[in-house]
């Protein structure tokens, strides 16, 4: 197949595609990072070649169909019957498996240049675990431990700074998904996956939990920040600091602070330097800090966190957080406090 007319058909693809998906976040015809634009070329391959067979088969029908229609001359005896040809059947035995083979090889080498590649010596190690329903990320390097929002550097492709995530599960299977920056990956208890990403652009770049996990699956969102090295390099120095522990001049999260050191949040969540080291829901100590709480779907002001704190499932139905039937004034409080927590 003339190598013009799988440029052609790929330009003509992606011109299509970008343009009716140019303002999605998760558009996956705009890859920025090396995996995803693997796999961007790798699709636009397979798009083009299946083109290029419909084009051919489309063709040939409405060439029949025009070329042997039948006629008001055309007498009414069955046509010559033909039975078999060794070129058409030859043809079309070795083209496929001509398209096979290519696919297969071209396939077999993106899959070798995404996840068969040493890892250098200049990246950076993230752990992520699933839970229901929500993301939590730890830097093992560094010490810290946040929740739902991703951050990562940049990486230049003169000096590349790749960040690989070590994967698994603590409750059911999940499915990490950012299209623009790498292709799935699941999640699945007892089992530890691997995956890598490199955005070459600072910004935030959205995902979605590929896997059915129960009743939260579609707001169980991925928010990745890439950052510059050094905006990276602030974000955790803050992240490393211990939460504030006191707040002068503003007694509603001091009294706050009290009240959600003696209830049941200490036992789910963590607050580096209190009491509260809870770990089965997410960390806290920088709550205050992230753009969204739920895993993204519902942005972080006081208003939402004080409903969040008093229902979540008014919220986030099916959400594992129980409510914890505060009082209105112990609500207030506690949300002060929450809100301080930068």
């Amino acid at each position: 197949m003339p190598a013009w007319i799988l440029r052609g058909a790929a330009f003509s693809l992606s011109l299509v595609a970008g343009t009716a998906f140019a303002q999605t976040p998760t558009n996956v015809f705009d890859p920025a990072g090396t995996p995803a634009r693997s796999t961007f070329g790798l699709s636009m391959l397979v798009l083009s070649i299946t083109l290029v067979i419909f084009l051919i088969v489309a063709g040939l029908l409405l060439y029949a169909l025009i070329r042997f229609r039948h006629r008001p001359t055309d007498s009414n005896r069955e046509p010559a019957q033909i039975y078999g040809s060794n070129q058409i059947e030859l043809s079309w035995t070795v083209i496929p498996i001509l398209i096979v083979v290519t696919l297969f090889l071209t396939t077999t080498r993106v899959i070798l240049g995404t996840q068969a590649i040493p890892k250098p010596a200049s990246a950076m190690d993230v752990t992520v675990i699933g839970h229901q329903f929500w993301w939590e990320y730890r830097y093992p390097k560094s010490g810290v431990v946040t929740a739902n929002e991703l951050h990562v550097p940049i990486s230049d492709p003169a000096s590349p700074t790749p960040t690989y995530l070590t994967m698994s599960s603590a409750d059911v299977s999940h499915s990490f998904w950012v299209p623009r920056l790498a292709g799935k990956m699941d999640l699945i208890p007892n089992r530890v996956n691997t995956m890598w990403i490199d955005p070459e652009a600072t910004g935030l770049y959205l995902g979605q939990c590929a896997q059915y996990c129960g009743t939260q699956h579609a707001k169980m969102l991925l928010r990745v920040y890439a950052q510059s090295p050094q905006e990276f390099a602030a974000w955790i120095e803050q992240q490393n600091k211990p939460a504030q522990q006191e707040f002068p001049g503003n007694p509603a999260a001091t009294e706050g602070q009290a009240v959600f050191m003696k209830n049941a949040c200490i036992n789910c969540h963590t607050v580096k330097g209190t009491v509260a080291t809870g770990r089965f829901g997410p960390d806290l100590t920088h709550l205050a800090s992230r753009d969204t709480i739920a895993s993204g779907p519902i942005q972080n002001t006081p208003e939402n966190l004080k409903k969040w704190v008093e229902d979540p499932n008014t919220m986030k139905p099916g959400s594992l957080m129980p409510a914890m039937h505060l009082n209105d004034h112990d609500l207030d409080v506690i949300t002060a406090y929450l809100s301080q927590l930068h």
